[in-house]
């Protein structure tokens, strides 16, 4: 082998080395600087609270479901975020805009069907009204959209604890439970949505 092969040949090596270190090292700083954010819905409390690195960025107040078609409880994560959704069921189409039921955000859970969205309805928030998603008022929307991303947790917790009562204040037990309110018998099925870009999601409202 020449001199002027062995030189190209370690030339290489040393590039390929260097790309993987660059590769290593963007990797590691992106694992330490990415923000850990949780997302915690007190149903009880009809309040949101973003927490990121362990702090209390914002909180919202935000509608839950209603007793005919409560919001889950557990822990989920965004699956899916869409800017402007059209809205479809039972052959109805909604195009984006202020008659939209779904407002002009949608985050999507990995449990199919719920997700965080708007509403056409402003005077629900605040009250159990939907039909088992979260809503929340326009501009608290758009600016919690900019705010979060796929792959954040979200925890939606039934009954008031101890880290909802530090989250919104008061004690456990000062928030009463939503009352049982007499349900129609059509009410009983939450209505099925469309969220569509692209794929179409099915979800509630």
């Amino acid at each position: 082998m020449t001199n002027l092969n062995f030189c190209k040949l370690v030339a290489i090596g040393i590039t390929a080395t260097l790309f993987i270190s660059t590769a290593h090292a963007q990797q590691s700083t992106q694992s330490v600087t990415a923000p850990k954010r949780t997302i915690v819905v007190s149903l009880e409390d009809r309040k949101l609270a973003l927490i990121q690195d362990g702090q209390v960025k914002k909180v919202y107040t935000v509608a839950v479901g209603k007793p005919s078609s409560p919001s889950p409880e557990g822990t989920f994560l965004i699956e899916r975020r869409v800017a402007n959704p059209v809205y479809r069921h039972g052959g109805k189409t909604v195009q984006p805009g202020p008659g939209n039921p779904v407002g002009t955000r949608w985050m999507g859970l990995n449990k199919h069907g719920y997700g965080i969205h708007g509403t056409n309805e402003p005077n629900s928030i605040g009250k159990a009204a939907s039909h088992g998603c979260i809503r929340m008022a326009e501009a608290d929307l758009e600016e919690f959209y900019a705010l979060v991303d796929v792959g954040d947790t979200v925890e939606l917790v039934g009954q008031r604890n101890e880290e909802t009562a530090k989250l919104f204040g008061g004690s456990e037990t000062t928030v009463p439970p939503v009352p049982q309110q007499t349900v129609q018998a059509a009410a009983t099925q939450p209505a099925q949505t469309a969220i569509n870009s692209t794929p179409t999601l099915a979800g509630t409202r």
